[in-house]
């Protein structure tokens, strides 16, 4: 008998307290598009997951990975909308040809979320 996975991750929830300046946020600010929303609640395209806002409490200890193409380009990019860095980026894994960088933020409610790509080296 095989051990089987859960499956892959296709959505995540993240509770929000203004509901309207969450979607502001996400869809304006972080660019993901919307796809629908329904019960007081609304849901993002993400690559391959959704990301769902709806009421809750926020900022319950989870963090939500965003990988773009360029890590840096994007931060500068969010940063000229608004958002602001919590620090410099952190580089977590080295290798030959660069290192896994992460570089952390925060959503209107306090969420944690962050960027995260590889980095070559220069």
């Amino acid at each position: 008998m095989s051990a089987s996975s859960a499956g892959p991750v296709v959505q995540v929830a993240l509770p929000t307290r203004d509901f309207d300046s969450a979607k502001e946020f996400y869809g304006n600010v972080l660019g993901l598009p919307l796809l629908f929303e329904a019960g007081g609640m609304a849901f993002f395209a993400a690559g391959s997951v959704r990301l769902m806002l709806g009421p809750g409490q926020p900022g319950g200890g989870g963090v939500v990975y965003f990988q773009p193409d360029d890590i840096a380009g994007t931060a500068e990019d969010l940063a000229g909308r608004g958002v602001t860095f919590m620090g410099e980026p952190v580089t977590v894994q080295r290798t030959e040809s660069g290192g896994l960088q992460i570089r952390f933020f925060q959503d209107p409610d306090g969420n944690q979320l962050a960027l995260m790509g590889e980095v070559a080296h220069g």
